[in-house]
């Protein structure tokens, strides 16, 4: 990782740079047609409304607005009043405003969780929850998903009754990342029942739900949770823009001091700026037609991408048919590695994100994770058609 000589922390030696940073620098070559990246919709971002709100906060605020400052209630208030409309009963004392969902996974890992104990995942997750609990040096115990009805359930709570006790557990329930697979609305209280049955605290992961473009919204595992166990994780990411970098926790009230401090031990606050300036793009009613627009241009998006992998690789390979979310997984013939062929890949001109990545355990050479929500559909066509052109003589 490093080439210095320094004596360096098990954590930093344990810790893996995520393969998305390293992939995202392809999005910005314009030669490529980049499906690696999980971005949202560069066009639709709201440049000019958000900046706006910005002006308004600066002229009504002034110097507040660029100080040290409690977090912004007016969003704390609006995240709680957003969590009781998805069914999740909770006041804005249980709301912790975080740089981000990574940020909510680093904390809450860190609050459960030292290394050499056990935590709970996905044997395909999303390479941050494998950087704040494999990359801690956790015993990683991995549970089976599949892209058609998400976690074994059964398998969850084999893995919580497994001695010793897991001190954690993550799983992204909605529009999962890599699979785009939805947990099944029957097994959500089930989810939350063990959680409380066998005192393993759950993240939920869940920083797409609001992207659906198909089908009927879900409740949270949060909102069957009766005995504090189960901490919410969302994400302005991906349903305003990633550089806002604001996320949140709901947590108990009485964890939210702790969680205070174990932030003030990385980077203090979240831009008080920001804060107050999406808080007044909320209360001013924008984000629901903004999410109209973005999620419309995903579904279409979405079905030209399964519309041009059924007329390129068709007979070749099998793929995820997601009702949201921003990625489609695509699983080909065994003996093909994409790994090995994602050089290539890069010399036609089109990227991916491999599927092994995204597995603590192993495995999953075959398959590979794109992104559609970020390409305009002439280009989804075609770097379908440069992807089938490179896996056909391999088949």
């Amino acid at each position: 990782m490093s080439g210095t000589t320094l004596p360096l922390s098990a954590e930093v030696v344990n810790l893996k740079r995520s393969v998305m940073r390293d992939l995202l620098q392809l999005a910005v070559d314009p030669e490529i047609i980049s499906m690696a990246g999980g971005l949202p919709a560069s066009e639709f971002l709201p440049v000019e409304t958000l900046l706006d709100c910005i002006e308004t906060v600066l002229a009504r605020d002034g110097a507040r607005a660029m100080q040290y400052s409690p977090q912004t209630e007016a969003l704390k208030t609006w995240i709680a009043d957003y969590m009781g409309d998805r069914g999740v009963s909770c006041t804005p004392e249980e709301i912790y405003i975080t740089c981000g969902a990574q940020q909510g996974l680093a904390i809450l890992s860190r609050l459960f969780l030292d290394p050499g104990q056990p935590a709970v995942i996905e044997d395909l997750t999303f390479t941050g929850i494998q950087q704040v609990t494999c990359g801690r040096g956790a015993a990683v115990r991995t549970i089976p998903i599949d892209p058609m009805n998400g976690i074994d359930v059964e398998a969850l709570e084999a893995a919580f009754r497994q001695s010793p006790t897991p001190r954690l557990a993550v799983l992204i329930p909605n529009f999962h990342n890599p699979m785009g697979v939805c947990l099944p609305a029957e097994q959500r209280p089930r989810v939350a029942a063990l959680t409380a049955e066998y005192g393993v605290p759950l993240i939920e992961d869940d920083p797409y739900a609001p992207v659906r473009f198909a089908g009927d919204h879900l409740p949270p595992i949060k909102a069957f949770d009766e005995a504090g166990m189960v901490f919410h994780l969302g994400s302005f990411s991906k349903i305003l823009a990633p550089a806002v970098r604001l996320g949140w926790i709901v947590a108990p009230a009485d964890l939210i001091p702790t969680i205070t401090v174990l932030r003030e031990s990385l980077d203090l606050e979240s831009s008080t700026l920001l804060q107050r300036a999406v808080a007044e793009f909320l209360e001013r009613g924008l984000l629901e037609p903004y999410l109209e627009r973005v999620t419309e241009a995903y579904r279409l998006r979405c079905e030209t991408m399964l519309e041009a992998l059924e007329e390129h690789l068709g007979d070749l390979a099998r793929w995820s048919r997601p009702e949201g979310g921003i990625f489609v997984w695509v699983v080909l013939p065994e003996h093909v590695d994409t790994g090995e062929m994602f050089n290539e890949a890069i010399k036609r001109r089109v990227a991916y994100i491999p599927g092994s990545v995204f597995s603590a355990g192993g495995g999953y050479r075959n398959t590979m994770r794109l992104n559609f929500s970020n390409l305009r559909p002439e280009i989804i066509r075609e770097g379908v058609k440069r992807l089938s052109e490179i896996v056909e003589p391999l088949v």
